[in-house]
């Protein structure tokens, strides 16, 4: 019996720990961890896929001098990377309020398409605007972006994390933090989009 005991204490102990071989998680399930992953790992290869072999000319060419080009559209996928991701950990290091999740009006699914949505147009906060996300080329904000994206998914997969108790008020309503991380991939897909947008305008430049 006291062996029984001291068994059980020590497994309890390894999992508290953090030694334990496997990840106790209560608050999100294996196929949205997997979800969420595939999510972040497909939408960052299609976006550093979007600027494959462009020149220069391609890079800055702009449809209209209020449009953004490709360059300018990774310069907003980066930054806004950290700047959604600095709101997620906040919300994870403030208490729990699940009494908020009754706030809550969207499905996860819902969050991802109204993000990817490029019918419906959103002006980009001042901080978010390409000229003032601190880039000066093409390579330090994708070389920005894999470093943040690659975290970003490490968490995901290690995270034991109670996501969905830490509700947190966006522009687009209440979301818990789960779905905060579904947002951030879903936004560079949006822009990713709108690079394939820039690509295809009638005098994008052919070199």
């Amino acid at each position: 019996m006291i062996k029984r005991k001291m068994g059980r204490y020590l497994l309890t102990l390894l999992v508290v720990t953090g030694l334990a071989g496997t990840i106790e998680d209560n608050t999100i399930s294996k196929s949205e961890r997997k979800y969420s992953i595939t999510l972040m790992k497909e939408t960052y290869k299609e976006a550093v896929k979007a600027t494959k072999g462009l020149s220069e000319a391609q890079l800055n060419f702009k449809a209209a001098p209020d449009k953004w080009s490709v360059k300018d559209c990774i310069y907003h996928i980066a930054a806004v990377e950290k700047m959604l991701w600095g709101m997620f950990e906040g919300a994870m290091k403030a208490p729990a309020n699940p009494e908020k999740r009754s706030e809550i009006k969207l499905s996860d699914e819902q969050v991802v398409n109204m993000v990817e949505d490029r019918s419906r147009k959103v002006q980009a906060p001042e901080p978010a605007q390409p000229r003032n996300t601190g880039y000066s080329s093409l390579d330090d904000a994708l070389a920005d972006f894999k470093k943040t994206r690659g975290e970003h998914i490490k968490y995901m997969k290690t995270s034991t994390e109670d996501m969905r108790n830490h509700v947190v008020q966006t522009p687009v309503g209440w979301l818990d933090c789960y779905q905060v991380y579904l947002f951030i991939a879903a936004h560079s897909n949006r822009h990713t989009q709108q690079i394939n947008e820039v690509k295809k305008d009638p005098s994008f430049p052919s070199k």
